[in-house]
């Protein structure tokens, strides 16, 4: 028959003097405190384990774990034993699970999600996102485990964000985020995407469009353009008016060098690796881009010429001509036209867009595809680019002669099928 041990009593081990040697005291059922030479006590739970071996665990130093948690440690134990469960191998995953669960903090996954993403991404989107991160949500919560973080951390980083006037980014931080917590899921690093249940705790970011002038507002726009009161130079002016003409992306048309224009045949060639979607690192668009220049493109490259022809660039930068110009050199002019908040770069897309399907009647497909959108569905993106060229090389210059006659203050009229007739009055003598 066992031994009956008597429980032990609290003042037993609060009292409990040391010894030269460690010494234990028993408290039943395997549960016993040992006394420390440097007088320090643990409580430590004796087991054999399925194939008879004894072993021990120690649940922790006395008086911070007392005599009641002690024994509740040692039923917890008693439980997974009755289980099947070995308690030493139960404490040892636990351990490593908390391990694994404070090494695995939200820059951690998030840095493994970027490097899984960043081979699908420009070169631009990379660096833009990873600054992001590391700007805003990185000294937030990079350090958490993902695992633990809260509703509330989220919402204050976003908020934080949104107090300082990037609505947009706020948004688009969240939109990250969720992508980041749900590659943590598919790992088995969280068990909930948070993201996902904080649809309404930032304000509603209002549907916003590129600032674009409407064709109402064509004339003003280019009396001022012409009259140049803002005092810009010429190739910023003529850079406008291309804009006005042709329509590309304001980078396609600044980052143009010389070698892609041929002056004599009239031609100009944006080849396909310079194109927004040529630039995608997954299926890029493998098709040149036909500007389709009209007599008036075409006139003012052929001025632009005598002014930086002799450089790489069409428009190089002032400061070292080996670089295009910067992108917000055509902001700064709009803005100095008292375009600013009114009128972008993309917004001259846009313009040309409505005006030509509205007072041109050409089909939206031939403007789609003189602005290289993507096709929207399969059976579109089965055709080449160039299907559309004769018909886009006339609503070109269609185009041109339209804006030609807003300037000059007449009044042009579409006429049947695309084609233009245009209701001009006598000339000025």
């Amino acid at each position: 028959m066992p031994k009956l041990i008597p429980p032990l009593t609290e003042l037993q081990v609060k009292n409990a003097k040391p010894r030269p040697k460690p010494y234990k005291m028993f408290d039943g059922g395997g549960l016993y405190v040992e006394v420390m030479p440097s007088g320090s006590r643990i409580w430590r739970w004796k087991f054999r384990h399925a194939d008879g071996k004894e072993n021990a665990l120690t649940f922790g130093p006395y008086p911070e774990i007392s005599m009641q948690d002690a024994r509740e440690k040692r039923l917890e134990a008693r439980r997974l034993q009755l289980q099947g469960i070995d308690p030493a191998k139960h404490r040892d995953d636990a351990k490593r699970l908390a391990a694994e669960k404070a090494a695995n903090t939200f820059e951690k996954v998030a840095r493994e999600w970027y490097a899984n993403k960043v081979p699908t991404w420009s070169e631009r989107t990379s660096k833009n996102m990873l600054q992001r991160l590391e700007a805003d949500i990185f000294p937030k919560i990079g350090s958490r485990p993902i695992a633990e973080i809260k509703h509330r951390e989220l919402i204050v980083m976003l908020r934080k964000i949104e107090e300082r006037g990037a609505t947009e980014i706020a948004h688009r931080l969240k939109a990250v985020c969720s992508q980041i917590f749900s590659y943590a899921i598919q790992c088995g690093l969280a068990d909930r995407n948070l993201m996902a249940d904080m649809k309404d705790v930032l304000k509603t970011k209002r549907a916003s469009h590129y600032a674009a002038i409407s064709a109402d507002e064509l004339p003003t726009f280019l009396d001022i353009l012409s009259r140049n009161e803002a005092r810009m130079f010429e190739p910023t002016r003529i850079a406008l008016r291309l804009m006005l003409l042709i329509f590309v992306r304001t980078s396609e048309l600044i980052e143009t060098p010389w070698s892609e224009v041929d002056l004599e045949k009239g031609e100009w060639i944006i080849p396909w690796q310079r194109m927004k979607r040529g630039k995608l690192t997954v299926n890029p668009d493998m098709t040149n881009h036909h500007v389709c220049l009209s007599r008036q493109a075409l006139a003012l490259l052929r001025q632009l010429h005598t002014i930086t022809g002799h450089g790489i660039y069409l428009f190089p930068n002032q400061r070292d001509h080996d670089k295009p110009l910067s992108n917000n050199t055509l902001l700064v002019a709009l803005a100095r036209m008292g375009y600013k908040g009114r009128m972008t770069g993309h917004g001259f897309r846009a313009l040309a867009m409505s005006t030509i399907k509205e007072r041109l009647g050409y089909r939206h497909e031939v403007v789609d595809r003189q602005l290289a959108h993507a096709p929207k569905d399969k059976v579109a993106s089965a055709y080449d680019r160039a299907q559309f060229l004769t018909e886009r090389r006339k609503m070109m210059q269609e185009w041109a002669d339209y804006l030609e006659a807003v300037e000059r203050g007449d009044t042009p009229q579409p006429g049947h099928h695309g084609s233009l007739e245009l209701v001009w009055p006598a000339p000025h003598r």
